[in-house]
């Protein structure tokens, strides 16, 4: 696998060679390992990559993942073979639970169980849910998932939930207490408990119909071990934080369907490959989210000192 070195010095080779292309030489190095991968697997290819750990400044909502990313993926699926099935490149903070609900529903539309979702580093929260809802997840020993625990303004909803019971329960069997719980409890708004409960149960919900529909179907006890799987995902107790980080063996003891690429060289090395010219470019560039796939067409969000751009780019 090429190092950051070698990487940096093809992409200068390609500067050279291409002065005065309307793509960047990082463009042009990106696009051909994406080339390459595509055809030692024969299958379609999409990277979707957050610039969030590059650009932490960048806003949330579009970082994230959002009803706009959609587009991005329509152009991407546009003159694909929807029949070699999909290769998902996941490099995600997570985001909203509509957005991605919508997004993995118009995947599976097109290319029905045939995805597979590969980590090269970090897909957590709703990342972790699109990987869910994948026939399979091809993770490093260094990738990582995420739980799956929704967060509502900010706040981890099974958290709220559980101080909110404890708070009940205390009170309960110590009137007096409620002095101490008083300001806490003030904080929430009406209805807030409600919509956290709600939250929690359209997201285990969902994955856990995910499961079953797709990496689980047709295999013995899917029903059982769909739920186990939710479980260790979204059980705030054993995780702790919702920034908590599971590692391959951890998700594969949960119960998902993980491949580890240092198990096929070939394989890893083009992924890896692939994930370092996309951090690449998000370091060295104003974008913070890239939609692209292996034909060469891409999204690609900007970041600029007034306003948020997005620019088709063309192959």
């Amino acid at each position: 696998m090429p190092n950051w070195k070698d990487i940096l010095g093809e992409i200068n080779n390609t500067k050279n060679a291409h002065l005065g292309a309307s793509n960047s030489a990082s463009d042009l190095v990106r696009r051909n390992y994406l080339q390459k991968l595509q055809a030692h697997t024969g299958r379609n290819v999409i990277a979707y990559y957050s610039g969030w750990l590059s650009k932490p400044r960048a806003p949330q909502p579009d970082v994230n993942i959002n009803d706009e990313d959609k587009n991005g993926f329509m152009m991407a699926v546009h003159q694909m073979e929807k029949n070699a099935g999909l290769d998902l490149l996941l490099h995600t903070p997570g985001g909203g639970m509509g957005a991605t609900e919508s997004i993995v529903f118009y995947l599976r539309q097109i290319f029905g169980r045939d995805i597979r979702a590969f980590v090269p580093q970090i897909a957590m929260s709703a990342g972790t849910m699109i990987a869910c809802s994948c026939k399979e997840i091809w993770m490093g020993k260094h990738s990582s998932l995420g739980p799956i625990d929704p967060q509502m303004s900010g706040l981890p909803a099974l958290a709220v939930k559980k101080e909110f019971q404890r708070a009940y329960r205390e009170i309960k069997a110590e009137p007096k207490k409620l002095s101490v719980w008083e300001p806490i409890l003030r904080k929430y708004s009406p209805t807030f408990i409600t919509q956290c409960e709600s939250a929690v149960k359209w997201g285990e919900t969902f994955v856990e119909e995910q499961l079953k529909d797709a990496m689980l179907f047709g295999k013995q006890n899917k029903v059982k071990r769909a739920k186990q799987i939710v479980r260790r995902l979204s059980d705030y107790d054993e995780n702790k934080a919702h920034a908590r980080h599971i590692h391959y063996d951890a998700a594969r003891k949960a119960g998902l369907v993980v491949k580890l690429l240092e198990d096929d060289k070939d394989l890893q090395d083009l992924v890896l490959t692939v994930h370092h010219c996309y951090m690449h470019a998000l370091q060295n560039s104003t974008a913070f989210k890239i939609i692209e796939n292996h034909l060469g067409a891409a999204v690609v969000k900007n970041l600029t000192p007034q306003i948020l751009q997005q620019q088709p780019i063309g192959p």
